[in-house]
């Protein structure tokens, strides 16, 4: 089968991978010139470890990761510790993967290799526009700018036609939109639709593990009124990732490439744990992106056209799962397809299995912002304290918790398995 792919993010290359292990041809369409990612670190828990795993390139991510020996959540002002979750031997143990953080420009590079290494196609700077069934109608998308038709035609009804914004039509049977939250090829399947501002804007910076080098050697979520900070090291521990999320109205532009005022940033956590001020302030540069995300779709393919990652089930980055849940897609989607066999079916199964699962965390991501942004010391000592408690007195059920994430493998799921 001839697959093309809109998007050589994390998720898209990871489906070209598994799907050309898998044996189909790929080609994958990327916008821009080079193939590369943001400077900003990603986490990879253990099930997001364990579909790395089943397309082969675990080991190469591990190589270039750091590794946590804790989650934790503190007081952003005190330092104070609500609660710890032993992560490192202890993920290994029980979950059978372990807890990771990269640097997300060394996981696409590897990703990339792999794929290139397994005979994937790459076309750069270009972007998927258009779509049609050979002999069902013309063009569906926006080339030149024109809205030039409707995409139709059953599964299996003739050659799959992709038009690309340079001009160029590429052949296939399936195509696979993994490009983002901003995602062209949903636009082109079901029309306009309308992101949903959670009403923060999230920072992002990078520093040299020299700037702290005291910082627990854990993912820390600092929690405050209206705010919060996600920290952690990556890269085999020479640089420290940051994250910062303020609830903030009057700003919002979706995507994240657009530089921030340090001042701004430093301002929003002044007085915080040093932890957090002495990350921002040797940060050479900061971004910032306004958080949105999308209510559910009520289906993820249409004909011979599917949907993966962001594209599908964009969420808030409260549970550190979005780069993860597009992971387990790509393996399931290759998964569900085989060799090839019945095209429809094996895209309704691949819905099936994955739609409930994102559904449920896209809602856990959204409902955490309000754990961690309690506004006030009432409100605080009403969430915190009770957790600080179980902390204390029932660790293995605070552990848990995490279970329903963690504990899951896409290649369990495709046996039936959870």
């Amino acid at each position: 089968m001839k697959v093309v792919i809109a998007g050589a993010g994390i998720g898209g290359l990871a489906a070209a991978l598994a799907l050309a292990r898998a044996g189909h041809g790929v080609t994958v369409i990327e916008r821009s010139q080079v193939i590369s990612e943001v400077g900003a670190g990603i986490q990879l828990s253990p099930n997001a470890m364990k579909g790395l795993a089943a397309l082969g390139v675990a080991e190469a991510v591990e190589a270039v990761a750091s590794e946590p020996e804790a989650l934790e959540l503190r007081i952003g002002k005190t330092g104070e510790t609500v609660f710890s979750i032993p992560v490192g031997a202890a993920a290994r143990t029980r979950y059978g993967a372990p807890y990771l953080h990269a640097h997300r420009a060394d996981l696409i590079q590897v990703l990339l290799e792999a794929a290139k290494g397994a005979g994937v196609r790459l076309v750069v700077g270009a972007r998927v526009a258009a779509f049609a069934r050979e002999g069902v109608g013309r063009l569906a998308g926006e080339l030149e700018g024109q809205l030039v038709g409707e995409v139709g035609g059953p599964v299996g009804g003739g050659e799959l036609r992709v038009g690309l914004d340079t001009g160029e039509i590429v052949a296939g049977d399936l195509l696979v939109g993994a490009d983002g939250i901003r995602s062209t090829v949903r636009r082109l399947m079901w029309g306009v639709d309308a992101p949903r501002f959670t009403g923060a804007v999230a920072w992002r910076a990078v520093a040299p593990v020299e700037a702290y080098r005291d910082l627990p050697v854990a993912a820390v979520v600092w929690t405050g009124a209206g705010r919060h900070a996600v920290t952690y090291r990556m890269r085999r521990g020479a640089l420290i990732n940051f994250v910062g999320v303020v609830e903030e109205d009057g700003w919002e532009k979706e995507g994240w490439d657009e530089v921030g005022s340090k001042a701004d940033l430093a301002a929003a956590f002044e007085g915080w744990d040093p932890a957090v001020t002495s990350v921002i302030g040797a940060a050479r540069s900061v971004h910032r992106w306004a958080l949105y995300d999308r209510a559910p779709l009520a289906a993820w393919s249409k004909g011979a056209v599917v949907l993966l990652g962001d594209a599908c089930h964009a969420m808030a980055p409260f549970q550190a799962q979005g780069a993860a849940m597009a992971i387990e897609d790509a393996v399931v989607l290759a998964g569900c397809i085989g060799g090839r066999g019945d095209l429809a079916a094996a895209l309704a199964r691949y819905e099936a299995l994955r739609k409930p699962r994102t559904t449920k965390m896209q809602a856990s991501a959204k409902s955490n912002m309000g754990v961690f942004h309690r506004s006030n010391l009432v409100t605080q000592a009403a969430t915190y304290g009770p957790m600080r408690m179980a902390n204390m007195l029932a660790p293995a059920f605070v552990r848990s918790r995490q279970d329903w994430i963690y504990a899951y493998d896409p290649v369990a799921a495709l046996k039936g398995k959870t």
